[in-house]
């Protein structure tokens, strides 16, 4: 008899992982602190919105991560201030910090560390399953928190991005399929992010970005995520109707990030 062996469910784990760990993090500093912390940062509810809604160029929102699950470390010597500085003077439009710390090596200090450098819109780019996230992320001087629908139940999708918008952030909620663009807008998304990895294999279809791009009508901002390599790339999708692209293997994979950035920049404008 022959077995079917099942690949691993990447995204559970992480979620698990997740609300194991925002349970501790909320026992060691209450919900009520946070809150009081997050009310002393003041809001810029609509600088990612403006961000990469901008006409006359690609907005390229460029990520800064140490590690991903998929690829191991790819900063040995990650300093993400530097980084994102980078970024800026590459002409990103927004900076993408991965916060998660067991699967991808990152901190809330990372993003603390971005938001003292720049004056960009940042991205809280993490698993968020709790409001407790979202106090965390403004405290932290985030712009905007991402809620991935897969790792949500619809109802807890509405409720969190309901949330994050009450907070004064701005919210991407990340797609990676069709069924799930449905949800997305169902729950009041203005920002929908179409990932073409699928978060729960890892494996990447760029397709997936081609074919998600007519479920999105004119009045909701579309980001492109994942497999994009190359101005080519980033040319073909912004003629489909894509206003922004989140890229991060892409640039941390190189020895500097934000040249990495200004290359593809520049070779999406050839």
């Amino acid at each position: 008899m022959t077995s079917t062996v099942q690949s691993p469910d990447i995204l559970a784990a992480i979620v698990g992982a997740t609300k194991r760990i925002v349970r501790v993090r909320a026992a060691h500093v209450p919900l009520a602190e946070i809150d009081r912390r997050a009310a002393m940062v003041e809001p810029r509810p609509h600088a990612f919105k403006r961000a990469i809604e901008r006409t006359g160029g690609l907005n390229v929102i460029a990520e800064c991560k140490r590690r991903s699950p998929s690829r191991g470390v790819l900063q040995a010597n990650y300093d993400p201030a530097a980084i994102a500085h980078g970024y800026e003077h590459a002409g990103a439009a927004a900076v993408s910090v991965l916060t998660e710390p067991t699967f991808f090596d990152g901190s809330l200090d990372d993003l603390a560390a971005v938001r003292r450098v720049t004056s960009l819109p940042v991205l809280r780019k993490d698993f968020i399953v709790d409001p407790y996230q979202i106090f965390e992320a403004r405290a932290a001087g985030a712009d905007a928190i991402l809620l991935i629908v897969a790792a949500l139940l619809p109802s807890e999708l509405k409720r969190l991005h309901q949330a994050a918008t009450d907070a004064g952030l701005g919210v991407l909620v990340e797609v990676h399929n069709l069924s799930e663009v449905h949800v997305a807008l169902d729950a009041g998304a203005a920002i929908v992010g179409v990932n073409n990895r699928n978060l729960r294999t890892l494996d990447v279809d760029t397709e997936v970005c081609h074919r998600a791009i007519e479920l999105l009508s004119d009045g909701v901002l579309a980001v492109a995520e994942s497999g994009l390599k190359t101005g080519d790339n980033l040319r073909v999708l912004s003629a489909a109707g894509y206003d922004a692209f989140l890229i991060g293997e892409r640039f941390m994979a190189t020895s500097d990030p934000g040249q990495a950035l200004a290359d593809l920049l520049r070779g999406a404008a050839e």
